[in-house]
C-alpha cells in the first residue's frame, strides 16, 4: 500500500495537478456527512485528492469586468480536467483490483436534504478532503488556499476499498490567510458571517473558517440572477439588479420570483447546463474565491478593480457591458418596462 499511495499522487501530479494528498476513514472520523465515503462506495477505506489551478492571468480582467469569456471557459474547463483525472485515477485503481468511484469536481448535490439539491450538499466534501490531506488550507471565507495559486485552485478526488497511507494536514504556517475580510468585502450575497466561526472536527484535528448563511445566497448571486451590490456602486457579472434581502427566509421566494426572468434575458456567449437549472449557468461571481492570493497588496488590488469596474448592463443583443453605476441606472431605466422587469422589480 505505501508503493500504490505513492503512484496515485504520481498519476495526478502526472497529468498537471499542483498538489495530492489522501485521506482515510480513520483521518475523517468524526466530520460531518459530507465526509462520509461510503456514501459513494460502500467499504470505502480512503480518498485521494488533488488540485488544479485556475490561470491566474484571466482573473484580473474578469474582476474588473473586461473580458468574463476567458475565465470562465478557463474554470470550466479547469472543473472538468478534474473530473476527467478523478475518472482516469478510478479506472487504474480499479484494474488494480481496488473498486474505486471518481468525484465530480462541482455540481453534485445530495437529494435526501430538506430543499433537495436545492441545498447544494456535495456527495463527497472536497474542501474537507483537501484540508485533511494537506492538498490546501482553510482561508476566512471557507473556499481553501495554497501559497502556489492561492484560493484559484479547483479540487478533485477519487474514493477508493484501497488502504492507502495518509498525509498530514499543511501546517499553520503555510496558511497564508491574515483575517483581511476582503473575501466578505467581494460577496454581494454576504453569504459569510463576519462573526461566527464553524468548527469542523475530522480524525481529532479540528479546522476553522467563517460560518456560511444559508447557500440561498450564493445560489442567488452567484447564479447569475441578481448582482448589484447593496451599495449600488458596483455589481458582479449579472446584470441583474433584483434586491438581495437580508432576511434568511426572504432568499427562496426572491430565487423563486427571478427565475422566470433570469430565463427571459437574451442568450449571452458561453455558458454550461446546470443541473439547478434550465437556462444556461453563467460565470458572474466567484469573487471571494478570485480575490483571495498571497500577496496582500494583489488581494486589495484585485478588490478595487471589482468595486471600481462599474455596474454590469445587458444590451438587447445579449452582450454585456459594464458601465458607471449612474449610467447603468440610467440604462435600465431607459428600458421597456417588459424589458426592465428582466433585471429588477417594477
Amino acid at each position: 500500500m505505501a508503493r500504490l499511495s505513492e503512484l496515485v499522487k504520481d498519476y495526478v501530479l502526472l497529468e498537471g495537478a499542483c498538489a495530492a494528498g489522501i485521506a482515510t476513514t480513520e483521518t475523517l472520523r468524526g466530520g460531518p456527512p459530507s465526509t462520509d465515503l461510503s456514501y459513494v462506495l460502500p467499504g470505502a477505506r480512503s480518498a485521494v485528492c488533488f488540485a488544479l489551478k485556475l490561470d491566474q492571468t484571466l482573473i484580473p480582467p474578469y474582476l474588473s469586468k473586461k473580458d468574463r469569456l476567458s475565465h470562465e471557459k478557463d474554470n470550466f474547463r479547469t472543473n472538468f480536467l478534474a473530473s476527467g483525472m478523478a475518472l482516469g485515477l478510478a479506472k487504474y485503481l480499479e484494474q488494480k483490483g481496488h473498486p474505486s468511484v471518481p468525484i465530480a469536481a462541482n455540481e453534485v448535490y445530495r437529494p435526501e436534504t430538506p430543499r433537495g439539491r436545492l441545498d447544494m450538499m456535495p456527495d463527497i466534501s472536497l474542501r474537507y478532503l483537501a484540508v485533511r490531506s494537506g492538498v490546501a488550507s482553510f482561508g476566512l471565507s471557507g473556499n481553501v488556499l495554497r501559497r502556489d495559486g492561492g484560493a484559484g485552485i479547483i479540487l478533485g478526488a477519487v474514493v477508493t476499498t484501497a488502504e492507502l497511507e495518509p498525509t498530514d494536514p499543511l501546517p499553520e504556517e503555510e496558511n497564508y490567510c491574515d483575517g483581511c475580510r476582503l473575501c466578505m468585502a467581494s460577496c454581494a450575497s454576504q453569504m459569510m458571517d463576519p462573526d461566527v466561526k464553524t468548527e469542523v472536527t475530522l480524525g481529532g484535528k479540528t479546522f476553522t473558517y467563517s460560518k456560511r448563511r444559508d447557500y440561498l445566497r450564493c445560489e442567488f448571486v452567484c447564479g447569475g440572477f441578481t448582482g448589484l451590490h447593496s451599495s449600488g456602486k458596483w455589481s458582479t457579472w449579472s446584470p441583474g439588479r433584483f434586491r438581495i434581502p437580508d432576511r434568511e427566509e426572504d432568499f427562496l421566494p426572491a430565487l423563486a420570483s427571478s427565475v422566470e426572468a433570469y430565463n427571459r434575458r437574451p442568450v449571452m456567449e458561453g455558458g454550461h447546463l446546470h443541473v439547478l437549472m434550465d437556462s444556461k449557468l453563467y460565470m458572474t461571481c466567484a469573487n471571494c474565491q478570485l480575490v483571495c492570493v498571497p500577496d496582500k497588496e494583489e488581494r486589495k488590488r484585485r478588490h478595487r478593480m471589482l468595486v471600481e469596474g462599474g455596474c454590469v448592463v445587458q444590451n438587447p443583443d445579449g452582450t454585456l457591458e459594464a458601465v458607471p453605476p449612474e449610467e447603468a441606472a440610467r440604462r435600465v431605466a431607459r428600458m421597456s418596462p417588459e424589458v426592465r422587469s428582466l433585471y429588477e422589480r417594477i
